[in-house]
């Protein structure tokens, strides 16, 4: 038997995890975000790629057969998401199944935490297993703010971006339509149904708007969209303390790794708002910004003119993405807010502020941690009634967010807990809500709400 050397691993995960051509495969996403995913996955249609979410935490079992319990809970889910994919596809297609018409997508970050890892990890497993070696992970990372250089065409990667983001701030505009409908909902169970439907509007609308460049029809049917579901709220019912939600981006978006923690906080009285998608992303362009111009101040001072030259055009690349970002997501917002007042996202430059005011934390050290803290403070100083911060278990970046900001929150009075997840349901978890969630009704008594 041929021996497999630490080489031969590091070439595979070289040359098998990365960027590649998805046109003619079909292209597997991971459900982080269920509406932003499918939305996504509508824009790649569009653009003529044969696009799939896959169906995610059945496989969970999978996931923990091939993995220690060490690894970060989202590895786990997707781990047995694309296992129980692959496992499906073979057994519908028998001698019709080819892996390698399939491109799954594992995007990572940069910076101590794990979630870079995972693409790699992945890799390894796959290869294990007969002919999935020749599944192909495309990876975008933030390092350079997910550029998508290699995996879309060159001549249509601009507009690609453009829906693609724009899909990204839809997605989390319906979300905050549902976080902001269902807790006033005049018949139970009709805000699921409502959402469910209004995803499935906004997929069919980004496959066949994307290509046009203009997007005034997928904002149109938006705005049919915010109007219907405000018919659903009943005026009768008086607000609820406001609760913001922060953490690591998957779990805290990923319904089912969190054991659904927003309608639990709302079956106590809540009116619960989640960090958006949207911010991370913003968040990844505006630090490739921030690391441009200390590039470009280091290459001044030593006179490296060919340097110099090169952080400008960084610079000003990074910078005219996120110009157009912040420009995008305050006009979707704008239109949404004539009929209905969802909560805004923050901009980032403005949390790093927050962080610097007191030396809180700082940007130089990365992570969601960054946003994470400076969210908590902000958002307590705007009166919100408590902070839930949700997360893996044993998540570094989550963990760095409790130490600073769960004292912070005692300081200020404002109530907060820390909630992780690793797959297990604990007995005591819904009491601990609870229990928060009586202490929010008290602040809410006393302080009210934004």
């Amino acid at each position: 038997m041929e021996k497999v050397t630490q080489l031969d691993t590091f070439r595979v995960i070289s040359e098998r995890v990365g960027r590649f051509d998805v046109q003619g495969k079909t292209f597997l996403i991971p459900e982080m975000n269920r509406i932003g995913g499918h939305l996504l996955a509508g824009v790649f249609r569009g653009f003529g790629i044969n696009s799939k979410v896959m169906e995610t935490y059945e496989g969970l079992d999978l996931g923990k057969k091939f993995t220690s319990g060490k690894e970060c809970f989202p590895c786990v889910v997707t781990l047995g998401d694309i296992l129980l994919f692959m496992k499906k596809e073979r057994e519908k297609l028998g001698e019709r199944f080819d892996p390698e018409n399939y491109v799954y997508f594992m995007p990572g970050a940069d910076g101590p935490c794990r979630f870079g890892m995972y693409n790699k990890y992945h890799r390894i497993i796959l290869d294990s297993m007969p002919g999935l070696d020749k599944v192909k992970i495309a990876a975008l990372n933030s390092d350079d703010a997910y550029d998508l250089a290699g995996l879309i065409p060159k001549e249509k990667m601009q507009d690609f971006r453009k829906a693609a983001y724009l899909s990204i701030v839809v997605g989390d505009i319906l979300d905050r339509l549902l976080w902001r409908i269902r807790p006033y909902e005049k018949l139970e169970g009709e805000t699921d149904k409502f959402i469910a439907q209004a995803m499935e509007r906004m997929t069919k609308s980004f496959t066949k708007h994307s290509p046009k460049k203009d997007f005034s029809p997928v904002l149109g049917d938006l705005i049919e969209i915010v109007k219907e579901g405000k018919e659903i709220i009943d005026p009768k019912i008086p607000r609820k303390p406001l609760i913001g939600v922060i953490g690591e981006i998957y779990v805290r978006t990923h319904v089912k790794s969190n054991q659904d923690t927003i309608r639990i906080l709302e079956k106590y009285g809540a009116e619960a708002i989640n960090a958006s998608v949207g911010e991370w992303i913003n968040y990844t362009t505006y630090d490739q910004v921030r690391l441009a111009k200390i590039a470009l101040r280091l290459n001044l001072k030593r006179l490296r003119l060919k340097e110099v030259k090169e952080s400008i055009l960084r610079y000003l690349k990074h910078n005219l993405s996120l110009f157009y970002q912040y420009m995008q997501q305050r006009k979707v917002y704008r239109m949404v807010w004539k009929y209905i007042d969802i909560e805004e996202d923050h901009k980032i430059g403005h949390l790093e502020r927050v962080l610097k005011k007191n030396n809180t934390y700082s940007f130089e050290v990365g992570t969601e941690a960054c946003l994470s803290i400076s969210s908590a403070m902000e958002l307590a100083h705007q009166g919100y009634n408590g902070i839930v911060n949700i997360f893996p278990f044993t998540c570094m970046p989550s963990n760095l967010t409790s130490s600073v900001a769960k004292p912070l929150m005692a300081e200020l009075n404002v109530p907060y807990i820390d909630v992780s997840y690793d797959g297990s349901f604990l007995p005591g978890r819904e009491a601990a809500l609870r229990t928060f969630m009586y202490q929010a009704y008290q602040h809410f008594k006393i302080q009210g709400r934004p």
